[in-house]
């Protein structure tokens, strides 16, 4: 059993994590099987991203210290997308610090830190939770903006800068004839991914009260 003084070394380290972190998401990990999680966690470090088991305890208290409720905001919902979301939309109604708590300090957790690409790692966790139908997606963090599950996976649905590359290379590839709705399109998409990403690092949030 860890000393007083190896758990508080433990915290300190999860805060420096957060202060590090592009975005940062916390997933119930239960049912994936080790060889599983050894693969997720290969992915995810080709990445630059690290998918860690934290005690609740400790991660509530790393939390605590890093993003204190009253200086947390909630991000606007997403729009547009055709990706499959959770059943229950969260009520906006309802605490920050109570969604907090219901979602993030039950059941086993693990937590994806993201130290590049805000969004491909987490495309990857919600991808292989998906695929092996089980685990959970529980809430996260952009900057200091928290997202709860639904904000999670609308996160995951925008393009990641590969993407976004690809579609600058599509433009410039393309025949002259069809450059101008290639264009249209890719710049589209190009705006509405900067548009969602600045929403959610805080252009229209509001702060918890």
């Amino acid at each position: 059993m860890k000393t007083r003084a190896q758990k508080q070394e433990d915290v300190i380290k999860l805060t420096e994590k957060f202060g590090k972190a592009k975005s940062v998401v916390f997933a119930d990990y239960r049912g994936l099987t080790m060889k599983q999680l050894s693969e997720l966690r290969d992915k995810l470090y080709n990445e630059q991203a690290e998918f860690t088991v934290t005690k609740n305890t400790l991660l509530e208290r790393a939390i605590t210290q890093r993003h204190p409720a009253s200086e947390a905001r909630r991000i606007p919902l997403g729009s547009g997308s055709n990706h499959e979301m959770p059943k229950h939309q969260p009520k906006a109604d309802r605490p920050l610090d109570e969604i907090r708590h219901d979602d993030l300090f039950s059941g086993p957790t693990a937590t994806l830190f993201t130290y590049d690409d805000e969004i491909s790692p987490i495309k990857l966790l919600v991808k292989a939770l998906k695929d092996a139908g089980i685990g959970k997606i529980k809430a996260g963090f952009l900057g200091s903006n928290f997202l709860d599950e639904y904000r999670v996976i609308s996160l995951s649905n925008l393009p990641t800068k590969d993407e976004l590359r690809g579609q600058t290379v599509g433009i410039l590839a393309a025949p002259l004839n069809g450059i101008v709705g290639v264009l249209q399109g890719n710049l589209r998409n190009l705006v509405y991914a900067l548009s969602e990403i600045q929403k959610m690092k805080g252009g229209d949030a509001q702060t918890s009260s």
